[in-house]
């Protein structure tokens, strides 16, 4: 029998990506089919653009907010000042 705990953390595991708030590296990686070295990289060369979100060392990304990001860049590489 599951815990209330294990329910919770499972339940949260189910909500689907297009529906989430702010996504993992991982799963924004396979949702916008970005690797996961690429998406450190934007992460690192664009900290003021207002799609992360950091939780302790962890780093979450604001899907909205990165999707107008994507649809104003035409270029990732290098980064637009």
């Amino acid at each position: 029998m599951a815990t209330n705990a294990q329910d919770k953390h499972n339940s949260r595991l189910q909500i689907p990506v297009w529906v989430k708030y702010a996504l993992s590296v991982e799963e924004a990686s396979v949702y916008y089919g970005i690797g996961i070295k690429s998406l450190y990289q934007i992460i690192h060369d664009y900290p003021d653009e207002g799609f992360l979100l950091e939780i302790g060392s962890h780093y979450r990304i604001k899907r909205v907010k990165f999707e107008r990001f994507l649809d104003e860049t035409s270029s990732i590489y290098p980064p637009i000042h």
